[in-house]
């Protein structure tokens, strides 16, 4: 299962995916968490300390790593540097999986302990001055795109991305790679805004869109998410002296959250698990070379020197069933 966590900044986003990844693990359920957000705040909320948080391996700096590794020995990918963050599998590429081994977990994750159980953690690393002019955050995000393309998971599997609700995403169709999205939102008019328009781009797409209400302290502010987002709010999450220990640097056992915010968690991992039953890999597939063809287009020919729609493989169709690595 591939879930998106997106909302504004300072919406309690990331909390709320590191609480989901926690609970998840506590379920004993393997996971990949994937911090994609130009904040970076996931590992920290996870747990690790600065020192460890600012260690872990950027994405971005294996780049060149990752998409030798996915190109495998696809034919119509004459060179790992003709790659895009939209290129799709095709025969011959490498695929990967949530609980194996491979040179890109090997470059990119790292395994972090919680409570009850170990996940993996990658990260597109942080912005910096030297971004700024060159090239822009979102460029980074393109590993976890291409790993997305490439990633076959399973019903009890998670991969659970923290990103930013930003328009490159919907530009580069990463917002279509994920079978549950969950919106977090405050109840305010700025925090409804963002999920009227990701719902706006997401409509033509079959993106499963729920909302969190994130920071409710009343009927009010409950009437109001109700009001404005109608049968998309899920769950509500109010305060919570256990994530107020966290954001101290002194979390209680996970077992102590409040039992309400663990039912929302749990109500989380259900919309999910419901949403694997409507997974289609043809429009997937369909999805990826749609916005492939449209990136090439509009500035992946110009840059690569090469024609991108040639990467397109018409046969084939990623599938859970599909093996690691493709026959070319």
């Amino acid at each position: 299962m591939k879930i998106a966590f997106v909302g504004k900044g300072g919406s309690g986003k990331t909390t709320l995916s590191s609480l989901f990844i926690r609970h998840l693990a506590a379920n004993e359920a393997p996971v990949v968490a994937v911090d994609a957000d130009i904040n970076q705040h996931l590992g920290a909320a996870l747990g690790l300390s600065e020192a460890e948080a600012a260690a872990l391996p950027a994405m971005g700096a294996h780049l060149p790593l990752i998409k030798e590794y996915l190109r495998g020995s696809n034919p119509r990918i004459v060179s790992a540097d003709t790659m895009i963050k939209t290129t799709p599998p095709g025969a011959g590429s490498r695929l990967l999986r949530v609980r194996e081994d491979n040179p890109v977990y090997e470059a990119c994750a790292r395994p972090v302990p919680l409570d009850d159980g170990e996940i993996r953690l990658m990260a597109t690393g942080p912005f910096t001055e030297s971004d700024l002019g060159v090239s822009c955050y979102h460029s980074k995000v393109g590993a976890v795109e291409l790993c997305l393309n490439h990633l076959v998971d399973g019903a009890d599997e998670y991969v659970v991305v923290d990103m930013t609700a930003g328009s490159d995403s919907f530009a580069s169709g990463l917002f279509t790679r994920f079978d549950m999205t969950f919106l977090v939102a405050e109840p305010t008019r700025k925090g409804v805004s963002v999920y009227r328009q990701y719902k706006e781009y997401a409509r033509d797409f079959g993106v499963a869109l729920r909302v969190v209400g994130n920071k409710v302290q009343g009927r009010d502010d409950l009437d109001f998410l109700r009001e404005e987002v109608g049968e998309d709010l899920l769950v509500t999450v109010g305060h919570s002296d256990w994530v107020r220990a966290m954001e101290k640097g002194r979390p209680p056992r996970f077992e102590l959250l409040e039992a309400e915010n663990r039912m929302a968690l749990q109500a989380l991992q259900d919309a999910a698990d419901d949403s694997y039953a409507h997974r289609d890999w043809e429009r997937y597939t369909r999805q990826m070379v749609h916005f492939h063809l449209r990136n090439a287009e509009s500035w992946g020919n110009a840059k690569t020197g090469v024609d991108l729609a040639s990467q397109v493989d018409p046969g084939f169709v990623l599938d859970e069933g599909l093996s690691a690595v493709q026959p070319a």
